[in-house]
């Protein structure tokens, strides 16, 4: 063999070794966490191309909140049906990882988004509405036959009041309150990464009405704060190009700084967090004998510590919400500080009890498990932003501002209807499949009967089905300081019009997790 065709065999072998080790390190994710495994180009070079955060480290965990670990649990599994109504059927359910407030929303914490809301729009004429909007019901205390005058006045804002569970707020004030928190905190969290200035954040500095909206921010970022946002960015978000220059960088939804959104808990998300199903796990094996949030069939403690206590705050019998003086069992008559009595195996507090609590579903008497026994939810209302003809998306403007519409949040409207899709055919499905005649296969068929079986009274006719069962009938869940025992089953479900509230519902938010389920970490606070 000459030197020449000993240089070729060498050169080859060279080669193969070379490629061999490039595929193995392209096909490392450890190893060429900086390579494309797709095209084998670079991530992340400071030459150009593909840009893409690949340290995201997992989902900071929000104020307030606690990690919940997902999984399979018996859902409506009334312990004691002594009513005999039957409007929850017993289904087994899967539910994806969630976080969940620790404790339900107090007076104080409402008491904070009053402020804003007064800050920011009640010196302006059109908005002061809005700020009006959110108050709660402080008459819901009172009664004609009864003195709770002291009640109304004080029960909101007196600091004696102020770790209390807020009440008189209905359901559609706790989604907007939970709209306006997933704003504040994401807010924060863009001033704490320097792309923000911290003044503002402040309600004091937002007096053309105009304030943060997470949406917006992704979808057009040159539109907060009323077009404003170069004058706000922080040091870190400004850059100067080659042309002197001044460039203003954003957060993007790949970036994974900012939250999802904060939200009332779905129905299913809340009855499994309230059961805390972990402690009586066997071999895998649901054994199914949990009645309350805590562990036992009786509302009393068996521990030696506190033998006897009773375990929620709850109206104990006729007449009776508290026990006798000097020997007082639930510790008030009425409502109770959070955290008056021990969490269950989550950590949370206040599942039983106490109040009982808005969560996001529309009321209907039965679930059916053949249409959806993962993450069910009965409400969903599918919407896109609204784009103008200069293909931007549409922010809402002072003057055409509602209560659910802020000023620089986005106008969406409901997706249109398509027969093309498998997995949805209409944008809103709060009537989905609900046993009415729009349910039956021959529905808009000609001859087919047209009304609904939940048909509910109007202010002009008192005609057909009367009920109050529609699409804006709200679930709630738990006892209450005015409820007896049997309410404070988790498995236990009532309904009110979500324009109406009372006195002893109060609520908490609820935030998707986003990452694998399985074996989840707890995640880091912050």
């Amino acid at each position: 063999m000459n030197n020449k065709t000993l240089f070729k065999s060498f050169s080859l072998i060279v080669m193969i070794i070379l490629f061999i080790g490039c595929n193995r390190n392209n096909n490392s994710t450890k190893r060429g966490k900086n390579i494309s495994q797709g095209t084998g180009f670079g991530i992340n070079s400071k030459d150009g191309g593909f840009q893409y955060d690949n340290k995201y480290k997992g989902q900071m965990t929000g104020p307030g909140l606690v990690f919940v670990e997902g999984g399979t649990f018996t859902k409506g599994n009334v312990k004691d049906n002594v009513m005999h109504d039957w409007n929850n059927t017993p289904t087994q359910q899967y539910v994806r990882s969630f976080y969940i407030d620790e404790t339900e929303v107090t007076n104080l914490m409402y008491l904070e988004y009053l402020d804003w809301m007064k800050k920011v729009f009640s010196d302006i004429e059109n908005l002061r509405p809005i700020y009006v909007a959110a108050l709660p019901d402080t008459l819901v205390w009172r009664n004609p036959l009864g003195f709770n005058e002291d009640m109304v006045d004080n029960y909101l804002r007196h600091p004696a009041f102020q770790d209390h569970p807020v009440v008189g707020v209905n359901w559609e004030q706790a989604s907007r309150y939970a709209k306006w928190r997933t704003d504040r905190v994401n807010e924060l969290m863009l001033v704490s990464k320097g792309l923000l200035r911290p003044e503002a954040i402040q309600a004091d500095s937002l007096k053309d009405g105009y304030s943060f909206n997470t949406d917006a921010y992704y979808l057009d970022p040159s539109k907060a704060y009323g077009g404003r946002m170069n004058e706000v960015a922080g040091d870190k978000a400004k850059e100067t190009n080659e042309d002197g220059e001044e460039m203003v960088s954003y957060a993007d939804r790949q970036d994974g700084i900012l939250l999802p959104e904060y939200r009332l808990p779905t129905e299913t998300e809340w009855e499994y967090a309230a059961l805390a199903l972990s402690e009586i796990r066997a071999e895998n094996i649901y054994r199914g004998k949990k009645k309350f949030p805590w562990d036992g069939e009786y509302t009393r403690s068996g521990k030696k510590r506190n033998l006897g206590d009773q375990l929620a705050n709850f109206k104990l019998s006729a007449g009776d919400y508290g026990g006798i003086a000097g020997w007082s069992e639930t510790g008030s008559g009425i409502t109770t500080a959070v955290r008056s009595y021990p969490p269950n195996d989550f950590g949370l507090y206040g599942m039983a009890g106490n109040v009982a609590e808005w969560v996001a579903d529309v009321y209907r008497p039965m679930i059916d498990e053949t249409i959806n026994d993962f993450n069910y939810y009965r409400g969903s209302v599918y919407t896109n932003p609204s784009i103008g003809d200069d293909g931007k998306v549409i922010t809402i403007d002072p003057d055409s501002a509602t209560f659910d519409n802020l000023p620089g949040s986005v106008k969406e409207e409901v997706v249109s209807d398509s027969i093309y899709r498998t997995n949805y055919s209409v944008g809103d499905n709060r009537n989905f499949n609900d046993g009415d005649v729009a349910s039956i296969r021959e529905y808009g068929l000609e001859g087919s009967v047209e009304d609904s079986m939940y048909d509910s009274p109007t202010s002009e006719s008192q005609e057909g089905t009367i009920t109050l069962i529609n699409n804006e009938a709200r679930v709630f869940k738990g006892g209450s300081w005015l409820d007896r025992a049997y309410y404070l089953d988790p498995a236990q479900r009532r309904f009110l019009p979500q324009n109406m509230t009372n006195n002893f519902i109060g609520f908490r938010c609820a935030m998707s997790y986003l990452g694998e389920s399985r074996n989840a970490k707890k995640p880091k606070k912050r």
